[in-house]
């Protein structure tokens, strides 16, 4: 579905917000087919219980390579819109790094620092679980965007369960963002840190990420970052 989004216009919001939410990119039918997966053990490398590592309380699984077919295309065909805006912002920010135009190239750099496990993932939460504010870093390199996909739809698969971003901006008080996507949309998002403009000029603001409780039912995502992980 992505041959019919006019990315030039959410670009454009993704640059001056840190953050855009695309129209369906996922049809339902493959948004079940990628929830009912997680079932499927073989299809993962491994397991996290978020309370066990106090990241909140649920659960993710991160998928092994190689990558069902749709998770690859999805994540090949957004990068190289994502990449210009990356470097774009590494230049008003004044930070010496260029990302290269197509995902292979990242992921070599990635495996060269020893970057080599697979990161896109995804996550189960139920009635009681939420996800703390956080940052997918995973290691040196990392790409400033990356990708949440809802397979499951809010008041009716679940109540509650709000995509939360909180920007922390220098010497002012954090900015909260509340979202909850259809099923089947995505949600595009800073990794770390954006550009915002002040009467100096450019200067970062970062961005932390995270899910209220779950008051009922069950919330599926899919996450799609593009860097590799040590």
């Amino acid at each position: 579905m992505l041959e019919n989004i006019d990315f030039k216009t959410y670009l454009e919001n993704l640059d001056q917000n840190g953050y855009v939410v695309l129209p369906q990119i996922i049809s339902d039918a493959n948004c079940d087919e990628l929830a009912k997966s997680y079932e499927n053990q073989s299809d993962f490398r491994s397991v996290i219980n978020m309370k066990r590592y106090q990241f909140g309380s649920g659960e993710y699984k991160y998928f092994k390579y190689p990558l069902p077919n749709i998770i690859e295309e999805l994540r090949h065909a957004l990068y190289p819109h994502l990449a210009q805006i990356a470097n774009d912002w590494m230049i008003k920010l004044g930070i010496e790094k260029t990302f290269p135009k197509q995902l292979d190239e990242l992921l070599e750099i990635c495996h060269q620092s020893g970057q080599n496990r697979s990161t896109p993932l995804i996550l189960k939460y139920e009635k009681g679980d939420w996800n703390a504010l956080h940052q997918d870093l995973y290691g040196e390199i990392f790409f400033p965007f990356q990708v949440v996909i809802f397979l499951t739809q809010p008041n009716v698969d679940y109540t509650g369960g709000e995509f939360i971003m909180v920007e922390n901006r220098p010497r002012m008080q954090s900015k909260g963002v509340v979202l909850q996507p259809n099923k089947g949309e995505a949600v595009i998002f800073t990794t770390n840190f954006r550009p915002t403009l002040g009467g100096r000029g450019y200067y970062r603001t970062s961005m932390r990420h995270g899910v209220s409780e779950v008051r009922s039912g069950k919330r599926i995502n899919l996450g799609i970052i593009f860097h590799d992980a040590k």
